[in-house]
């Protein structure tokens, strides 16, 4: 199934453009789910439908349904603990009621995560279109997987897991109880899960459509949504420019307006390809108003499923490294170069550190840690430089490690 990601800054009508987009691939005969993220039902509200927590057909072909953090969690809660119900018991402690707690801090991520790896897996749909929260937040959602499995092994690490059967031998010699085992097989079930999510936004028919009404602060919020798309991996296909004015108004005070968001849609154009949509002059609402704003829609394969995305700029092959070529001037001179795609980055906003065999690139507000390829992992750096978009490292190969040649 393909997966469409709709984000931007906020007030951008990333809504609105996800509702028309899902409504447009489902009239073109695809099986569409709808997910939102948003806390009230915003995407009821410009449907003209109320979205529930539970999936409901809004329109022929078009199932929605919302998140709902406070369930999950509840569930989450409650399932813990039945897992710990021995530990809880040995110390005597009284069990939590799950309905008189509100979500924690953190769970309205995980549950958007986990909702997003369960729809898109799922044979029962053709597309996923997910309305996610604004373009900070959702950055910050596309990293913690990653994150939380880096955590989770620092902390846990597999080979510890090799030594659960020596646990109860080590603790009659020590006097003192060892990790219980629900606590090593709930982080490899949360290994496994993150993992699950990861796939997902690694999958190459996963692609991120950016949405933002063109002028000074819709192209600032876009460079920056750009730069760290980039450093996660993720793929744009096409950035929606929303609200575009019309043009042949040069004798009224629309002029002004105008003429800043054409400066803005041919600076967007040189990374991106930009599918302006017109404003209506009112904030659409209801199927009517979706199908007159135009937006652009999902190529669908016959059969009603729909088609592959075919690479698309601003991005590189997936969440992994896939798209940072390593290209060798070793003959020449005596380097390796690993190119990592940063368009919209700035010198001044760059770093750089390695830790081992990973190294951490910061790119503005964002910083990613990332494993190196295993040829520079025997390397030292020799330097950086941004060079048309991207940010080249150079590795020169450490003697004591490189292969020596006959």
């Amino acid at each position: 199934m393909r997966t469409l990601l709709i984000t931007g800054p906020g007030g951008s009508g990333r809504t609105t453009v996800a509702a028309a987009t899902a409504l447009a691939a489902a009239r073109a005969g695809a099986r569409v789910l709808l997910l939102g993220t948003d806390r009230t039902d915003t995407l009821g509200a410009v449907l003209g439908t109320p979205v529930g927590t539970a999936p409901g057909e809004v329109a022929a072909g078009l199932t929605a349904r919302r998140v709902d953090a406070g369930e999950d969690f509840r569930a989450d809660l409650a399932a813990l603990q039945d897992r710990a119900a021995s530990a809880l018991d040995l110390l005597g402690a009284s069990r939590l009621d799950p309905e008189a707690f509100g979500p924690l801090p953190g769970a309205e991520e995980l549950s958007v995560l986990r909702a997003l790896r369960d729809a898109a897996l799922s044979p029962a749909h053709d597309l996923l279109v997910v309305d996610l929260p604004p373009a900070e937040r959702a950055l910050a959602l596309f990293a913690l997987p990653e994150d939380l499995r880096r955590a989770l092994r620092g902390l846990l690490p597999p080979e510890r897991r090799a030594a659960r059967a020596l646990r109860p031998v080590l603790g009659r010699l020590a006097g003192v109880p060892m990790p219980a085992e629900w606590l090593y097989g709930t982080a490899a079930r949360w290994d496994t899960a993150l993992g699950a999510v990861e796939a997902v936004l690694a999958d190459r028919r996963t692609t991120v459509r950016l949405v933002a009404e063109p002028g000074p602060a819709g192209a600032a919020a876009v460079r920056t949504a750009g730069l760290g798309l980039a450093l996660r991996g993720l793929r744009t296909d096409v950035l929606v420019a929303g609200r575009v004015l019309p043009e042949g108004v040069e004798d009224s005070w629309l002029a002004g307006p105008v003429a800043q968001q054409r400066k803005t849609l041919d600076e967007w154009r040189q990374t991106y390809d930009v599918r302006p949509v017109a404003h209506l002059g009112r904030d659409p609402r209801g199927p009517d108003d979706l199908t007159a704003l135009a937006v652009p829609g999902v190529p669908v394969a016959p059969g009603g499923s729909a088609s592959a995305a075919p690479p698309a700029s601003g991005g590189a092959a997936g969440p992994a490294t896939a798209g940072w070529p390593v290209t060798d001037r070793l003959a020449d001179d005596g380097v390796l170069v690993w190119h990592i795609p940063l368009p919209g980055a700035r010198r001044e906003e760059l770093d750089l550190v390695r830790h081992g065999d990973q190294i951490a690139v910061t790119a503005g507000p964002f910083r990613r840690t990332v494993p190196l390829p295993s040829a520079l992992r025997r390397c030292t750096v020799d330097g950086a430089a941004l060079r048309e978009d991207e940010l080249r490292i150079r590795f020169r190969p450490d003697p004591r490690l490189w292969p020596r040649t006959p």
